[in-house]
């Protein structure tokens, strides 16, 4: 699939204008054509020095799930902590450059789909408890970083409500939208009332959707992290909670970091770098997220139904509902043994 003849001029008109200097954009290519947006590989040049890039264009604003100012402003943010990310170089959010608003990052090799992480896995055993270590290593720096340096528009709780209350709203609000009732998450929604932890010390920017799927992997371990479009703040322990969700796991299911790694060495890492691991918060959000994803699938299959969102993407995430519901019911069984 190639990107549209006018993308090379937007694109060039964009960086000419940041940069203040002439820009040749060559070797344009799509990494992935998922269900919210559209990542262009592409090579920039300006004066003798020729950049590899990225740009990442939400093309229907119906997908957008925040404004790219305030999810660049969250990368930054990560990659001054240390965090392995690409490099921001730009955001955009006028879509007369490339049809939708758009940031540029700095391109890093590497593999991205799971199951190619998961082979490199297979053939260097000792690569998966690196990464695994690596994971909990980055997220300990990005729950660091001063929370009074996000974004003003930054999703947070509002004033007086904990991260764990404002879980279980959202929760019961999309419960409320199924188009059909579901008993194993109406059941899952109880056990999350019954079993919040404390709250944590303090808010932490959350990345939001760290996982098996959303990283650079190559043979020396992690090197970047991408998608942050759900980064927020709130509960730390959300983001490896959910790293370690089934269904990111690719069939690996003995490995419960993303397949490629143990609790024991995501954990290892996390508290190396300094963060503060919650083991009754970890479980907790990893029966929330559980739910989220189950109750997400649903939501974005009826977006497809109701017309809001046309997409075989969006459609074909029906199917997994039921998967996701026996996935929570055998995370809380021994509640109700």
């Amino acid at each position: 699939m190639s990107p549209a003849p006018d993308l090379k001029n937007g694109l060039e008109r964009a960086l000419g204008e940041l940069w203040q200097t002439p820009v040749e954009v060559s070797e344009l290519g799509v990494a992935t054509t998922g269900a919210r947006r559209r990542n262009i590989l592409f090579d920039a040049t300006r004066k003798n020095e020729t950049l590899p890039l990225v740009a990442t264009i939400i093309p229907n604003p119906a997908m957008q799930v925040m404004a790219m100012t305030v999810e660049a402003a969250s990368l930054r943010l990560a990659f001054d902590q240390g965090m392995p990310v690409p490099e921001l170089h730009g955001v955009w959010e006028d879509p007369a450059y490339v049809g939708g608003p758009f940031f540029i990052t700095s391109r890093i090799e590497g593999e991205t789909i799971p199951r190619q992480i998961l082979r490199l896995v297979e053939a260097e055993p000792s690569l998966g408890p690196r990464i695994a270590r690596q994971c909990g290593e980055a997220l300990a720096k990005l729950h660091a970083a001063d929370p009074a340096r996000a974004h003003p528009d930054v999703i947070r709780p509002g004033p007086g409500v904990s991260p764990i209350d404002q879980g279980i709203t959202t929760l019961e609000a999309l419960a409320r939208d199924l188009l059909q009732p579901s008993p194993s998450f109406a059941l899952g929604l109880q056990w999350l009332a019954r079993h919040a932890p404390a709250p944590p010390d303090g808010l932490t920017l959350v990345h939001g959707d760290f996982r098996n799927g959303n990283l650079i992997v190559g043979s020396d371990g992690l090197r970047a992290t991408l998608d942050w479009e759900l980064t927020h703040l709130g509960d730390p322990m959300r983001d490896p909670a959910w790293l370690c969700q089934r269904m990111w796991r690719f069939r690996n299911d003995h490995l419960e970091v993303g397949g490629f790694g143990s609790r024991k060495e995501l954990r290892a890492g996390y508290e190396a770098a300094g963060g503060t691991w919650r083991e009754d918060a970890f479980h907790w959000w990893k029966v929330h997220g559980t739910l989220s994803w189950g109750l997400g699938l649903a939501g974005q299959a009826r977006a497809h139904i109701d017309g809001v969102v046309p997409s075989i993407v969006m459609a074909a995430s029906g199917r997994r509902v039921a998967e996701l519901e026996y996935d929570l019911l055998r995370m809380i069984q021994r509640d109700y043994a």
